[in-house]
């Protein structure tokens, strides 16, 4: 099989509000052997009001091992460790909105490029007749 081996996912980029307020956003992070490091979904986090708990909307225990850093390159955006012996966590913090960047447009096109190379194989191979699939022989 060739491409996808796993479906490509685009997050949704939050607009800058033009009244100036904040958007609320809660991430669910799944840990793997009590860790998870990776970037946040969103850009702009203000850093004062994450917060990280091992239910949703506020519950559970508060997770309080972790850290937020952010790459030189993208100081906009933010990395997040987190240590804790749990499943998942759910992260919450305030954002004004995302920052669109090169990497976001790369990544659509990237994806976008891969579809229409696998719908070219699959009229090569017969797949594909005149807008519509045909059943594999």
């Amino acid at each position: 099989m060739a491409y996808p081996q796993q479906i490509d996912v685009f997050q949704d980029k939050l607009n800058k509000k033009p009244s100036g307020g904040s958007y609320v956003v809660e991430e669910k992070l799944l840990l793997t052997g009590g860790v998870f490091s990776g970037l946040l979904a969103h850009d702009n986090i203000n850093n004062q009001t994450l917060a990280v708990y091992t239910g949703s909307r506020f519950s559970g225990a508060e997770v309080r091992n972790y850290s937020v850093s952010f790459p030189d390159e993208a100081p906009w955006r933010r990395l997040i460790s987190i240590y804790a012996d749990v499943p998942e966590v759910y992260v919450t913090y305030e954002t004004p909105g995302d920052t669109v960047e090169a990497d976001d447009v790369n990544r659509l096109q990237s994806g976008l490029t891969a579809t229409q190379q696998e719908l070219e194989r699959y009229k090569q191979a017969g797949v594909i007749d005149g807008g519509s699939f045909r059943k594999e022989v």
